[in-house]
Protein backbone atom coordinates (compact mmCIF):
# COMPACT_ATOMS: atom_id res chain seq x y z
CA UNK A 1 0.00 0.00 0.00
CA UNK A 2 1.03 3.70 -0.36
CA UNK A 3 1.85 6.37 2.13
CA UNK A 4 -0.86 8.53 0.97
CA UNK A 5 -3.48 5.82 1.52
CA UNK A 6 -1.94 4.45 4.98
CA UNK A 7 -1.83 8.56 6.07
CA UNK A 8 -5.80 8.72 5.33
CA UNK A 9 -6.09 4.98 6.77
CA UNK A 10 -5.06 6.58 10.08
CA UNK A 11 -6.99 9.76 9.83
CA UNK A 12 -10.09 7.70 9.15
CA UNK A 13 -9.24 5.11 11.65
CA UNK A 14 -9.29 7.67 14.44
CA UNK A 15 -5.07 6.55 15.07
CA UNK A 16 -3.14 8.80 17.03
CA UNK A 17 0.20 9.93 15.30
CA UNK A 18 3.89 8.44 16.98
CA UNK A 19 4.84 10.69 19.54
CA UNK A 20 1.35 12.30 19.97
CA UNK A 21 1.16 14.12 23.16
CA UNK A 22 -1.42 16.29 24.86
CA UNK A 23 -0.21 19.85 26.53
CA UNK A 24 -3.02 20.30 28.94
CA UNK A 25 -1.14 22.28 31.94
CA UNK A 26 -1.21 22.58 35.51
CA UNK A 27 -2.85 26.04 35.46
CA UNK A 28 -5.46 24.64 32.55
CA UNK A 29 -6.34 22.02 35.69
CA UNK A 30 -6.99 24.84 38.23
CA UNK A 31 -9.01 26.95 36.56
CA UNK A 32 -11.12 24.54 34.57
CA UNK A 33 -11.67 22.27 38.23
CA UNK A 34 -11.85 25.08 40.95
CA UNK A 35 -13.22 22.46 43.36
CA UNK A 36 -9.62 21.46 43.76
CA UNK A 37 -8.22 24.80 45.21
CA UNK A 38 -8.16 27.21 47.84
CA UNK A 39 -7.68 30.61 47.64
CA UNK A 40 -4.57 31.95 49.78
CA UNK A 41 -3.83 35.46 51.03
CA UNK A 42 -0.21 36.65 49.71
CA UNK A 43 2.11 37.83 52.74
CA UNK A 44 3.15 41.07 49.73
CA UNK A 45 2.11 44.48 50.13
CA UNK A 46 -1.16 43.90 47.65
CA UNK A 47 -3.76 41.75 49.24
CA UNK A 48 -3.59 39.33 46.31
CA UNK A 49 -5.25 35.77 46.33
CA UNK A 50 -2.99 33.35 45.41
CA UNK A 51 -5.01 30.16 43.75
CA UNK A 52 -3.43 26.58 45.72
CA UNK A 53 -3.97 23.07 44.27
CA UNK A 54 -5.62 21.30 47.13
CA UNK A 55 -3.73 17.90 45.35
CA UNK A 56 0.25 17.89 45.88
CA UNK A 57 2.28 19.53 43.13
CA UNK A 58 4.14 16.31 42.58
CA UNK A 59 1.49 14.10 42.23
CA UNK A 60 -0.74 16.56 40.12
CA UNK A 61 1.84 16.71 37.75
CA UNK A 62 2.09 12.99 37.31
CA UNK A 63 -1.81 12.73 36.91
CA UNK A 64 -1.43 15.75 34.15
CA UNK A 65 1.29 13.73 32.49
CA UNK A 66 -0.55 10.52 32.30
CA UNK A 67 -3.42 12.80 30.57
CA UNK A 68 -1.49 14.28 28.16
CA UNK A 69 0.06 10.71 27.04
CA UNK A 70 -3.67 9.13 27.46
CA UNK A 71 -6.30 12.22 26.05
CA UNK A 72 -5.00 12.92 22.84
CA UNK A 73 -6.20 16.05 20.60
CA UNK A 74 -6.53 13.88 17.54
CA UNK A 75 -8.79 11.80 19.26
CA UNK A 76 -10.99 14.20 21.37
CA UNK A 77 -11.12 17.49 19.24
CA UNK A 78 -12.83 20.05 20.03
CA UNK A 79 -13.48 18.45 23.59
CA UNK A 80 -10.07 17.83 24.17
CA UNK A 81 -9.37 20.30 27.19
CA UNK A 82 -12.25 19.11 29.18
CA UNK A 83 -11.46 15.15 28.82
CA UNK A 84 -8.02 15.77 29.88
CA UNK A 85 -9.57 17.90 32.93
CA UNK A 86 -11.70 15.19 33.71
CA UNK A 87 -8.90 12.67 33.70
CA UNK A 88 -6.95 14.79 36.03
CA UNK A 89 -9.97 15.37 37.92
CA UNK A 90 -10.61 11.67 38.39
CA UNK A 91 -7.39 10.82 39.72
CA UNK A 92 -7.36 14.15 42.22
CA UNK A 93 -10.31 12.88 43.55
CA UNK A 94 -9.58 9.58 44.20
CA UNK A 95 -6.39 10.57 45.49
CA UNK A 96 -7.89 13.33 47.86
CA UNK A 97 -10.32 10.30 49.16
CA UNK A 98 -7.14 8.68 50.53
CA UNK A 99 -5.47 11.97 51.87
CA UNK A 100 -4.03 12.36 55.17
CA UNK A 101 -1.29 14.56 57.11
CA UNK A 102 0.32 11.38 58.38
CA UNK A 103 -1.12 8.65 59.95
CA UNK A 104 0.05 7.03 64.12
CA UNK A 105 -0.41 3.42 62.84
CA UNK A 106 0.08 1.46 60.10
CA UNK A 107 -3.88 -0.28 60.80
CA UNK A 108 -4.79 3.68 60.16
CA UNK A 109 -2.82 4.47 57.09
CA UNK A 110 -4.65 1.12 56.01
CA UNK A 111 -7.50 2.55 56.34
CA UNK A 112 -7.66 5.74 53.95
CA UNK A 113 -7.47 3.15 51.36
CA UNK A 114 -10.94 1.26 52.34
CA UNK A 115 -13.23 0.98 49.77
CA UNK A 116 -16.67 2.01 50.10
CA UNK A 117 -20.12 1.80 48.49
CA UNK A 118 -23.41 2.95 49.02
CA UNK A 119 -24.73 2.94 52.41
CA UNK A 120 -27.23 -0.13 52.09
CA UNK A 121 -28.09 -0.13 55.76
CA UNK A 122 -27.84 2.10 59.12
CA UNK A 123 -28.77 1.72 62.52
CA UNK A 124 -28.34 4.11 65.46
CA UNK A 125 -28.37 2.12 68.45
CA UNK A 126 -24.89 0.09 68.91
CA UNK A 127 -24.29 1.77 65.67
CA UNK A 128 -24.56 -0.71 62.32
CA UNK A 129 -23.77 0.73 58.75
CA UNK A 130 -23.40 -1.46 55.83
CA UNK A 131 -21.98 -0.59 52.32
CA UNK A 132 -23.44 -1.77 49.09
CA UNK A 133 -20.44 -2.50 47.41
CA UNK A 134 -21.87 -4.71 44.56
CA UNK A 135 -22.27 -1.71 41.88
CA UNK A 136 -18.46 -0.88 42.06
CA UNK A 137 -17.42 -4.47 41.70
CA UNK A 138 -19.42 -4.93 39.15
CA UNK A 139 -18.64 -2.08 37.21
CA UNK A 140 -15.02 -3.00 38.07
CA UNK A 141 -15.37 -5.37 35.76
CA UNK A 142 -15.96 -2.85 33.00
CA UNK A 143 -14.48 0.25 33.21
CA UNK A 144 -12.58 -0.15 36.54
CA UNK A 145 -12.12 3.26 39.01
CA UNK A 146 -13.54 4.87 36.19
CA UNK A 147 -16.89 4.61 37.75
CA UNK A 148 -15.55 5.22 41.13
CA UNK A 149 -15.80 9.38 40.34
CA UNK A 150 -18.42 11.30 38.18
CA UNK A 151 -15.48 12.57 36.61
CA UNK A 152 -14.16 9.39 35.90
CA UNK A 153 -17.84 8.64 34.48
CA UNK A 154 -18.09 11.55 32.36
CA UNK A 155 -14.68 10.90 30.61
CA UNK A 156 -15.61 7.13 30.24
CA UNK A 157 -19.36 7.95 28.13
CA UNK A 158 -17.09 10.59 26.14
CA UNK A 159 -14.46 7.84 25.43
CA UNK A 160 -17.41 5.41 24.44
CA UNK A 161 -18.93 7.93 22.29
CA UNK A 162 -15.50 8.98 20.59
CA UNK A 163 -14.85 5.30 19.94
CA UNK A 164 -17.79 4.57 18.15
CA UNK A 165 -18.25 4.18 15.07
CA UNK A 166 -19.89 6.99 12.48
CA UNK A 167 -23.99 7.01 12.76
CA UNK A 168 -26.57 7.49 10.24
CA UNK A 169 -29.63 9.23 11.70
CA UNK A 170 -33.19 9.49 9.12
Amino acid sequence: MSEQFNGLMSAAANMPQPGELGTYTKEMFLTDFPQFTKKQNSQGEEEENQIISLVPDPMLQVFINNANASILPSRYGEIWRYAAGLYVAHFSALYLKTYSDGSATPARAAATGQQTGLVKEATMGDTTISYDNEAITEASAKWGAWNATQYGQQLVTMARMIGMGGMYVI
